[in-house]
């Protein structure tokens, strides 16, 4: 399809036409055309029968919201045909070449989840807020990678040890509050850790200009050995003294943290989650409200226009890289100091590949960023809540759920995206 404007430039010209095609993409409908089909396979073909409910009222509340219950196999068929019918309205609106909005893509998203949760609580209950409070938990780490990943790549330096600078940072945060008895210096510790990695992943991209996303994982495979070595001949030699760090108590805020639903879970934790809505928000601001946010943005586009106006592209990325593994060192922070409260071996366990993936998935964006962190982390506490439950889905496959969402995400929902042009090439002064 052509669009045809035809304009004169002069009066004894001939007109000028412009022809715009229009390109057709059929990918979003078949997406949500399979998993339409998978739905009612699940949903009906493997229907249960029940009902299945969802607690709503935490302790603390401003009112009590009652219990919701609704028929499993009688919310299984509307769904199903809510599902058919938005499929059908994003094929209508692809034959007349008009691309499917977000919020109908939302609202299929939110359907799906709503019946495959209702589906597997047949006869049970979920909590839904002690679901939005573990999803936020495990989401933290991954945001402050996120973040950290988001800083690396726009200023050209694929930061693929994200993995090391969390691990580093949550072993560091551990061994120096367990010593001194103060969180917040486990925290200090924990930035600084974080900056050290980074600092090496920058020095052998930016300097000698070796292949970024090898340096990365080699740092990833030497953070992981050398705290493994120091948890198993040092840490566990003297766990009192060295790896008994004081928790953050959680802080409730007046008012906010007793909305019912999303009360406890975004106003009732610790300082460390506290810190994620003024990271996110800070990072976002200075990217593309900032001339800082300008210069990174184009030393990672294009490293030489940025060099002709002035800008030393070495002294940037090198900083940008260490303030990157400073936020992700903060984020590691968390395991020790906000949610598990002792330093294990591997205890990220892939979080940081995790992080790297929702850089993608958010488009090198720090709030899109945020929101597929946000996704991971629900997909991972979901394997929890359903195993407390009793759901009839194996133990196995919730457990790879979040890679699985992971792998998805990348590959099927991102599409065509563009990085930064110049990030993982390394620069040559001319």
């Amino acid at each position: 399809m052509t669009s045809t404007d035809t304009r004169p430039v002069a009066p004894d010209s001939s007109p000028i036409v412009h022809e715009t095609a229009v390109v057709r993409s059929w990918k979003t409908s078949v997406v949500l055309a399979v998993f339409t089909v998978l739905g009612a396979v699940l949903l009906i073909g493997f229907g249960r029968e029940g009902t299945s409910g969802f607690r709503l009222a935490s302790d603390g509340d401003f009112f009590a919201l009652p219990d919701m219950a609704v028929s499993t196999m009688g919310a299984a068929v509307v769904i199903v045909l809510v599902l058919a019918a938005l499929t059908g309205v994003s094929v209508m609106m692809t034959l007349r070449y008009t691309k499917t909005p977000l919020w109908l893509i939302s609202l299929f998203a939110f359907l799906l989840l709503f019946g495959f949760l209702t589906w597997a609580a047949a006869g049970a209950t979920i909590p839904v807020p002690g679901l939005l409070v573990g999803a936020l938990g495990l989401s933290v780490p991954l945001i402050f990678g996120a973040l950290g990943g988001v800083l690396s790549e726009r200023v050209g330096v694929v930061n693929v040890a994200i993995e090391g600078q969390l691990l580093a940072g949550a072993f560091t945060s551990a061994v120096v509050a367990s010593i001194t008895q103060q969180p917040f210096l486990g925290l200090v510790a924990a930035m600084v850790a974080g900056v050290l990695v980074s600092f090496v992943l920058a020095a052998f991209a930016i300097k000698y200009l070796v292949d970024q996303v090898i340096v990365g994982v080699v740092l990833n495979v030497l953070v992981t050995g050398l705290t493994s070595f120091l948890f198993s001949q040092v840490l566990s030699a003297n766990p009192g003294l060295l790896n008994s760090p004081p928790r953050f108590d959680r802080i409730d805020i007046p008012v906010l943290s007793q909305i019912p639903i999303i009360g406890p879970a975004l106003f009732k934790q610790t300082i460390i989650v506290y810190f994620v809505y003024v990271a996110v928000f800070v990072v976002w601001y200075c990217l593309f409200r900032t001339k800082w946010g300008l210069r990174l943005r184009s030393v990672g586009e294009h490293p030489q226009a940025a060099d002709t106006v002035g800008i030393n592209v070495a002294r940037t990325r090198f900083w940008n890289v260490s303030l990157a593994g400073a936020i992700a060192g903060f984020g590691g922070a968390y395991f020790t100091l906000g949610s598990v409260g002792a330093f294990n071996k591997e205890m990220t366990a892939g979080a940081g590949f995790i992080a790297l993936a929702a850089v993608i998935f958010g488009r090198w964006d720090p709030i899109r960023a945020t929101l597929a962190a946000l996704l991971f982390g629900f997909a991972s506490n979901l394997q929890n809540v359903l195993s407390i439950i009793g759901s009839p889905v194996p133990s196995e496959f919730m457990l790879m759920l979040p890679y699985v969402v992971t792998i998805f995400a990348v590959a099927g929902l991102v599409g065509q995206s563009r990085a930064p042009a110049a990030s993982g090439k390394p620069y040559i002064k001319a």
